[in-house]
């Protein structure tokens, strides 16, 4: 059975929806018989290349609210993410295309190394100080996950490589009528949108395993980013 997992490293619920995801597969019995790849999608695929800033900043400017209030934005969703025993900064982080990093990711499958990637890039982003939004670090978090350099660096050099891919990943999530991340796919007959419990995971798989014709669950009730931004919680 293969799950498609469509995400962007820029968002914070697909960081933790990755991990319930693995809890819940964990969970499932036929766990072994799974086939997990990721699929490309961009939260903001009109930001210029280059164009990086701090998140902080970004999510006062996009809400209408202050710092203060951005500040504890991040740190309710890094509750949630210390909670699936994640790191997170909640703080002095920045914010950018992901388009190259999408690209890599491409090559990182073709190599079957995406998984190990995906894991280095979010917790670059997500739990330390290194920019996944700058060249040498993307070289380097690809070098860790066991790509050749020149290779990775021949991509980045021509914005046409992988470009193609990425572009008919998001064509597909809008076809599936996935309009935010993260957006699980199961053997092509059972959507799960949004970061949700591992549990909801494990009984999605057991389902979709059974072959039964089901309806999408938690659609509507799981923290997910879309294009005009990450779930908020209510002013207080």
């Amino acid at each position: 059975m293969r799950v498609e997992i469509w995400s962007d490293i820029a968002c914070p619920w697909c960081y933790i929806g990755k991990a319930r995801f693995e809890k819940g597969l964990a969970a499932f019995a036929h766990r072994d018989d799974v086939e997990v790849v990721h699929r490309s999608f961009e939260l903001d695929p009109h930001r210029a290349k280059g164009d990086t800033g701090p998140v902080l900043e970004m999510l006062a400017k996009k809400y209408g609210r202050t710092l203060d209030e951005a500040r504890a934005m991040e740190a309710h969703v890094a509750s949630n993410a210390h909670a699936e025993g994640l790191e997170y900064l909640a703080d002095g982080r920045d914010h950018g295309n992901t388009f190259d990093i999408h690209r890599l990711l491409h090559l990182a499958k073709e190599r079957g190394r995406q998984n190990e990637l995906l894991d280095l890039a979010y917790r670059a982003n997500f739990a330390e100080e290194r920019s996944v939004f700058d060249a040498e670090t993307l070289v380097t978090l690809a070098v860790e996950a066991g790509l050749d350099e020149a290779e990775v660096r021949g991509v980045l050099a021509d914005d046409t490589a992988y470009a193609d891919a990425v572009r008919a990943d998001e064509r597909e999530a809008s076809e599936l009528g996935a309009n935010g991340v993260p957006f699980f796919v199961l053997d092509r007959r059972y959507g799960v949108s949004g970061g949700q419990p591992a549990e909801v995971f494990t009984q999605a798989l057991e389902q979709a395993w059974q072959g039964r014709v089901l309806q999408p669950v938690g659609a509507t009730d799981a923290e997910a980013c879309g294009p005009d931004g990450c779930e908020v919680p209510p002013r207080g």
